[in-house]
């Protein structure tokens, strides 16, 4: 039996899902993975069984929940400080929370006008202004941070928690094939080839589950 437990939802739309899990698979330790599955009958009554915030993705070790991917993170960190979630330097280590926080809080139009939808393909796809505008800045903090702090392949070098938290908008911008320029596609392809990412694209496309709300999203 494995010393933790990760909850999630449905991998092929489940954008926070992807960050709990992919922190977790950094750790390189084992875990039992339970997936509930979005809009069904049971799904609330599902996930309360776990997460105190109704809300995945949830952690559980031992006794102890914890909710929310940041928090998670954050969890995780302190428990393999070797994984190399957040950069040794101070300075970098505050960059990156900063940007990872921005991650978590912001960026609203992008995250409700193109749902996160792995396996689907939209070029084309109508956006506001406002999406436009959270487009362009997460480009730009992928291209301040490869330019500040090394340059690659990941945004402080090594994958951490940064790159954890732009995984499922990287798999947006392929979904709704958003142009960028070569420093940023570079960077997008680290990251979807990246062994974690591959493996949750690979086990979303090949679920049952299909949420028509975000098919015609």
């Amino acid at each position: 039996m494995t010393e933790f437990t990760m909850i999630i939802a449905n991998k092929r739309y489940s954008s926070w899902s992807m960050r709990g899990w992919l922190a977790m698979k950094l750790t390189g330790a084992a875990f039992e993975e339970i997936v509930i599955p979005l809009d069904v009958e049971t799904t609330a009554a599902a996930i309360a069984e776990h997460s105190p915030s109704g809300l995945v993705p949830a952690l559980k070790h031992g006794p102890r929940t914890i909710w929310d991917s940041l928090a998670i993170i954050e969890y995780l960190a302190e428990l393999f400080p070797g994984a190399g979630y957040w950069p040794e330097d101070p300075e970098t280590r505050a960059f990156a929370r900063s940007v990872s926080a921005e991650m978590h809080s912001g960026f609203g139009a992008l995250r409700s006008e193109m749902p996160m939808n792995i396996g689907a393909s939209k070029p084309g796809h109508v956006h506001s202004e406002a999406a436009d505008r959270n487009i362009h800045r997460v480009m730009d903090i992928w291209r301040d941070c490869l330019h500040r702090f090394g340059g690659g392949p990941f945004l402080f070098g090594p994958a951490g928690a940064a790159d954890i938290m732009y995984a499922p908008v990287i798999t947006r911008f392929e979904t709704y094939g958003v142009q960028m320029d070569d420093i940023c596609r570079t960077y997008a392809h680290n990251v979807m080839t990246w062994d974690p990412v591959v493996a949750w694209c690979e086990a979303a496309k090949t679920e049952p589950w299909v949420i028509e709300k975000y098919e015609s999203a």
